[in-house]
């Protein structure tokens, strides 16, 4: 395909499983991308059901470890949490970003109070962009429910997730 004509969509029916981050992003990581840009205004921690918002965001940073691509840096801009949940929401964060410099990755945490769409660009050109952000999972039955580890066996929302190919990525 011609560099800057590409565009895919992908539907997520609700409930369909499937969906894990390496199924989605996998075919677009390739060995050059060494960097990363995540805007999503929901990776935060509202109250305790919310703490998957976190969970999401580190296992796709689990991902981007694994390779086969050679993250160095990720960039994340997200909202602050309104609620009470400002320090549980840093202190998360920063325990990924301690968690990521073991493996030689840098993350880059910003705040913007007026972000509101959610894209993930990698510096191959490629550009994601998922309705729901990466928060597209339901939340588990239980800790011990088939789905709570396995993200590809974890029922999804509804959601749509558009995949295109940039000459040139913008930058943040």
């Amino acid at each position: 395909f011609p560099e800057g004509k590409y565009h895919k969509q992908i539907r997520i029916e609700e409930n369909a499983t499937g969906f894990g981050y390496e199924k989605l992003f996998q075919e677009y990581l390739t060995e050059i991308v060494s960097e990363v840009w995540v805007e999503d205004p929901y990776i935060r921690h509202v109250h305790q059901a919310s703490r998957y918002l976190l969970y999401n965001f580190l296992r796709f940073c689990e991902m981007l470890v694994k390779g086969p691509c050679k993250v160095r840096t990720i960039h994340l801009l997200t909202s602050y949490d309104e609620g009470g949940g400002r320090s549980q929401q840093i202190s998360g964060l920063e325990e990924i970003q301690q968690s990521l410099r073991n493996y030689g990755v840098t993350l880059n945490i910003a705040f913007s109070s007026s972000i509101h769409d959610r894209e993930i660009r990698f510096n191959n050109g490629w550009m994601i962009k998922i309705g729901r952000g990466l928060d597209y999972f339901k939340k588990p039955q239980g800790r011990f429910s088939v789905g709570y580890c396995d993200f590809d066996l974890r029922p999804c929302h509804e959601t749509t997730v558009d995949v295109f190919h940039t000459k040139h990525t913008k930058k943040m």
